[in-house]
């Protein structure tokens, strides 16, 4: 048996009670109140995290996981004689991946794998949860990163907002980008281009944008009988129930992990986001 733990971050979102069965290691991302950094927040339920930022209450921002930190992770994990393989938000929103990096080069230590997921949200819990699947099984980290920069590369990544000016202010859009989010009962559609957020379309109404982002996931999904799909959600589990209903109606696909969207990503993109992660051709 190969000693392969997968090291990621707190913007996974995978569920709980998913990191406990798996040899995975969540690293916290840092989120404060921009206004307050003494702020504690650490208490919140998700609810009262989106409630607060609807409220104007907060104004949350994160930062990068750093050098310190991973580097004692990485010794932590060496001395207990595991290889680590480090998966984490995408470097284009973080620099977390530079920390990685540069706590494996102050370390000496080429063993450990450290790769740019171009990922975030659920999309990243995904890989995170494959490559996991990968290490229980015994397989190699050479065997691992190999399949898992395939993967994370095809991972899609669709979602709308309820409002564009969250990612506005954390800097991951343009204001002209974002002047669509104001207009009434317009749902803007997001994607991802090499690990960045990119506008994809604007969208009339509720109902309009779900069956948009159906027809998206029709455009470009590869094998949906043999893959997981993930949704994920900032307080709009109402929206994302439908979202699900619509894929397995159109595709067939049951096995569906939905996740509640946490403080990292939700900071950036704010309450009522929901997010479809899926692999495309």
């Amino acid at each position: 048996m190969k000693n392969v733990i997968i090291i990621t971050d707190s913007s996974c979102d995978l569920p709980e009670e998913i990191i406990e069965k798996y040899p995975i290691k969540v690293l916290p991302m840092p989120v404060t109140v921009k206004d307050d950094p003494n702020m504690d927040i650490s208490h919140f339920t998700l609810k009262e995290f989106y409630d607060s930022m609807r409220r104007g209450e907060i104004l949350p921002t994160t930062s990068q996981v750093v050098v310190p930190t991973f580097m004692q992770c990485f010794e932590e994990c060496l001395n207990k004689g595991q290889t680590p393989i480090v998966l984490g938000l995408s470097s284009k929103l973080t620099s977390s991946y530079e920390s990685a990096l540069l706590a494996r080069e102050n370390l000496k230590a080429q063993d450990i794998i450290v790769i740019d997921t171009k990922c975030a949200s659920l999309g990243l819990g995904l890989v995170v949860l494959k490559a996991a699947h990968m290490a229980k099984e015994g397989k190699s980290s050479q065997e691992i990163a190999e399949e898992i920069m395939h993967y994370a590369l095809h991972m899609e990544h669709i979602f709308t907002v309820d409002s564009l000016e969250h990612l506005k202010r954390g800097g991951r859009i343009s204001a002209a980008q974002a002047f669509v989010g104001g207009l009434l009962n317009i749902k803007p559609v997001l994607h991802f281009v090499d690990g960045s957020i990119h506008p994809l379309e604007k969208v009339r109404g509720r109902r309009n944008v779900i069956k948009r982002m159906v027809e998206i996931m029709a455009e470009r999904i590869k094998n949906p009988e043999k893959q997981v799909v993930g949704i994920s959600h900032g307080d709009n589990e109402e929206l994302a129930v439908e979202l699900a209903e619509a894929v397995k109606k159109e595709f067939g696909i049951n096995d569906i992990m939905m996740s509640w969207i946490g403080p990292v990503i939700g900071s950036h993109s704010g309450p009522g986001t929901v997010a479809l992660f899926f692999q495309n051709e």
